[in-house]
């Protein structure tokens, strides 16, 4: 009795196991076979029951074999959605661009086009990471626009184009403030004013302004005392700026403030070096630091001065 249900569970198992082996070799029998016409009908069919993992196994098959051939844009066409579909933008980006450049007279040259520089706006990376891809699908974008300037994407386009440029205007904005929290104040300031140059209508303006004054006064109080002159000079020069441009902001009172401690300093540093003049030990001391080369001042150590 036991060595009866034990043959009919293998031969159940065996059964089984060939129903499943069937239906996958029949697939692969039809990627290895050289019935071109059949593989692009089934991988058709694969495309729109939305399978495009097996889809992608039968157009990779066929691109090379119909190249040059009829029906050759068909195929490129679903070839390049199938990668879109599957979410590998790079592959299909690629694609789009190809079936574009191909076939430029073709009614569905426009979408790929677009679909080409889409593809570059879905692999845009979060701003804090490196921003190729997004100046590339600025770049992508504004050639679709300008190649199919009465398109009904443009307006979709234009407004890909402005999410970009604000997530690259967020990288210049958090970079500046970087050099800022790390203490190298000259950097902030250059990198604030390179902000405010590259994105003159940008949200952070005021702020933006309001830190260049501020990093400009701590790169002035943290330098050697016969540099501070000129630079107490330029903050001063900042924050008048800034008053003029922003008379209400919630930054005034700070502002005023680095302007008033800037006018202080520059009395303090004159007198410090006119000190010097008659000092010969203090004059050889000032003389000295001229050639010193330090780090900006880190947070652990606010009162380094900063010779350069």
């Amino acid at each position: 009795m036991f060595k009866k249900q034990l043959t009919l569970l293998a031969s159940v198992l065996a059964l089984l196991f060939i129903t499943l082996g069937g239906c996958k070799s029949k697939y692969e029998k039809l990627k290895a076979s050289n019935d071109y016409a059949k593989k692009y009908q089934e991988a058709i069919k694969y495309y729109n029951k939305k399978d495009y993992t097996k889809a992608l196994g039968l157009f990779d098959v066929l691109v090379e074999r119909y190249h040059g051939r009829s029906g050759a844009e068909d195929l490129f066409y679903y070839y390049a959605f199938t990668n879109y579909k599957l979410k590998d933008y790079t592959s299909a980006r690629f694609h789009f661009k190809t079936f574009a450049d191909t076939y430029p007279s073709s009614p569905r040259a426009e979408e790929c086009r677009f679909f080409s520089a889409y593809c570059y706006y879905l692999d845009s990376p979060n701003f804090s990471l490196d921003q190729e891809n997004t100046v590339k699908a600025i770049e992508t974008l504004q050639l679709f626009i300008n190649l199919y300037p009465k398109s009904d994407r443009v307006t979709e386009a234009s407004k890909l184009i402005q999410n970009l440029r604000d997530k690259l205007e967020m990288k210049a904005y958090e970079n500046a403030k970087l050099y800022l929290i790390i203490s190298d104040y000259q950097s902030a300031v250059i990198a604030f004013n390179n902000a405010l140059r590259d994105y003159p209508d940008t949200k952070f303006g005021e702020e933006m302004e309001y830190l260049i004054v501020k990093s400009q006064y701590l790169y002035a109080s943290h330098s050697f005392e016969f540099k501070q002159e000129d630079r107490f000079t330029q903050t001063i020069a900042y924050a008048d700026q800034f008053i003029d441009k922003y008379p209400n902001s919630k930054y005034s009172s700070e502002v005023k403030g680095y302007n008033k401690d800037s006018q202080a300093g520059i009395q303090e540093a004159k007198r410090y070096i006119a000190e010097a003049t008659n000092n010969n030990r203090l004059a050889k001391k000032l003389a000295s630091k001229d050639t010193v080369k330090a780090q900006p001042p880190s947070e652990k150590n606010q009162n380094q001065k900063i010779p350069y």
